[in-house]
């Protein structure tokens, strides 16, 4: 219940590529919402008119947080349901949000999470590994240097490592990966989870690098490796 009759920002997990893999829950929070946060209003929309949802529309990305911030706060303070949308998958995971939910905290307005559709886990499912425990890395430095930088300082980690990346620098990744953290360690990328795309390569990180150099593959991924 709320006492303080504010909206209620719900945080809506969207498939990450079946359209299916919505749930009823969504659906119906999204239907009913006064106002939909995403971070580009184009691909919400395309998103929304595939589920027959025609709401508000407002976006929340890296360039206007700030002040968008301040216009759903007061949005919601005014009694309004809002409902946060990633572009694909759970909001807040590598994406913009945290300081939405942050204020909403502080000031009381009640923030509740719709569990569904990510990348993160089926990619770990389909791994082949024992999933007792990981850590997510998310999305490292597109530069070389710091890349490299932020891998060294994983290599030691002992727990299943869960990396983002970027469809275009796939090899790179690899290359990186494979040279620092070790050639001979297990690996699997998992692209295009949940379409009928879905391929999921297993391997060693020498061997996983040595195929994409020579095999061109677009498309959303997640890499798992294993832990040292």
């Amino acid at each position: 219940m709320n006492d303080l009759n504010t909206g209620i920002l719900y945080l809506v997990s969207t498939p990450i590529g079946n359209s299916g893999d919505i749930t009823l829950r969504a659906l119906e929070i999204l239907k009913t919402a006064d106002v939909i946060v995403c971070e580009e209003v184009k691909e919400g929309r395309r998103l929304l008119a595939s589920y027959d949802v025609n709401r508000e529309v407002l976006p929340l990305n890296e360039h206007n947080e700030d002040e968008q911030t301040d216009v759903i706060v007061e949005t919601l303070s005014g009694g309004n349901t809002v409902a946060l949308i990633s572009d694909a998958g759970a909001p807040l995971i590598a994406d913009p949000g945290t300081r939405l939910v942050q204020r909403c905290i502080e000031l009381q307005i009640p923030v509740t999470s719709l569990p569904g559709a990510n990348s993160i886990i089926p990619a770990l499912q389909l791994s082949g590994f024992s999933i007792e425990s990981f850590l997510f890395v998310g999305w490292l430095s597109p530069k070389k240097d710091l890349r490299r930088k932020q891998l060294i300082e994983l290599k030691q980690e002992k727990r299943l490592l869960v990396i983002l990346e970027a469809p275009y620098r796939v090899k790179a990744l690899l290359r990186d990966v494979s040279h620092i953290l070790g050639a001979q360690r297990k690996a699997a990328v998992t692209f295009d989870l949940t379409t009928d795309k879905e391929t999921v390569y297993r391997d060693t990180l020498g061997s996983l690098t040595t195929y994409f150099e020579r095999n061109t593959r677009k498309g959303e991924f997640v890499l798992i490796i294993e832990g040292k």
